[in-house]
């Protein structure tokens, strides 16, 4: 995976608990270009790779904007980041990428929760320059936990953008049901933040009879599994035909890894997509964030560094 040598420009306080940087290339040349939805992998300290969405204008080659929310049970990511990463520092990143495009579409419905802002807010950026139709909801606990309200207050498309929070008037709370209750065949729904909010949104917009095809969605962090069921299993890989015991408590990753597999990863957690999987036999047990229900019926691909097998052998494409 590509990676540059970037320099933190700008350090901001971007709302309650959420840091803004401002990332420039180190040799001071035009960054890679992104599309709206793209993330980086940040690599925070040695170890310890983080994906963080892009939230400025993806017309910008000069710098990349990040926002990361401190994230108290963090697994090290975001607390670092606050703690640690000043203006004047230097950063390694990944080149960016893009699991949660925008499609052509008559409409887009961009939802955000929280820190979910962050790719909808470039979404939005560009919705608006190429004069597509789209309406933006932007969710929160309280106004002051909620990054760029004044940016978007301010914005040339600022009459499409509606804010809820927890802690307003009932009647300006987020009724997903209302918003969601007519789906249109041209119009594409778009959600990112906290897991419950979003599992809120698409389970209403299923149930609204919005079809797959027409949901978009991006998880920052995986869902809680209940681990206490596990068993022990093999893995076989098919193309050197090495076959792997992996116990409980051990990822399927981890135990290829240990075997000398050359298996790219980053997040760990499911979220991200790289350790993406041909499954060749067997049935993967699902646990990820990032595949469709669509993709994980199919049984084909699988993440090794959350999912399980609920086979007794899982061939993979290795």
């Amino acid at each position: 995976m590509s990676t540059l040598s970037v320099c933190v420009q700008k350090r901001t306080d971007e709302a309650e608990g959420i840091c803004g940087f401002e990332l420039v290339a180190e040799d001071g040349m035009p960054l890679p270009p992104f599309t709206a939805g793209a993330h980086i992998d940040v690599h925070v300290s040695p170890g310890l790779v983080r994906q963080y969405s892009l939230c400025n204008d993806p017309a910008e080659r000069n710098r990349y904007k990040i926002a990361v929310l401190r994230e108290p049970q963090s697994r090290g990511g975001s607390v670092y980041m606050h703690a640690q990463i000043q203006e004047g520092q230097r950063l390694t990143i990944g080149t960016p990428r893009n699991h949660f495009s925008l499609v052509p579409a008559r409409r887009s419905l961009l939802l955000a929760g929280g820190i979910g802002i962050t790719p909808i807010l470039a979404m939005a950026r560009t919705l608006h320059a190429q004069g597509d139709s789209f309406e933006m909801h932007y969710c929160g606990r309280s106004a002051a936990r909620m990054a760029f309200r004044d940016e978007l207050a301010a914005a040339p498309f600022a009459h499409a953008v509606h804010v809820h929070t927890d802690d307003g008037a009932a009647d300006q709370r987020l009724d997903a049901a209302q918003l969601l209750a007519s789906p249109e065949a041209g119009t594409h729904l778009y959600v990112c933040g906290p897991s419950g909010f979003m599992d809120h949104v698409l389970a209403t917009a299923r149930t609204c009879g919005w079809p797959e095809a027409q949901l978009h969605r991006e998880y920052f962090a995986a869902a809680p599994v209940d681990t206490s069921g596990d068993g022990t299993f093999e893995v076989q890989l098919a193309r050197t035909g090495t076959r792997c015991n992996v116990p409980a408590g051990k990822t399927i990753l981890e135990v290829l890894l240990a075997h000398g597999v050359d298996l790219p990863f980053s997040c760990e957690s499911g979220v991200c997509g790289t350790c993406l999987t041909s499954v060749l036999e067997g049935t993967p047990d699902h646990r990820d964030s990032y595949l469709t229900e669509v993709e994980r019926a199919a049984g084909t691909q699988f993440l090794p560094c959350c999912s399980r097998s609920k086979s007794s052998v899982l061939v993979l494409d290795l």
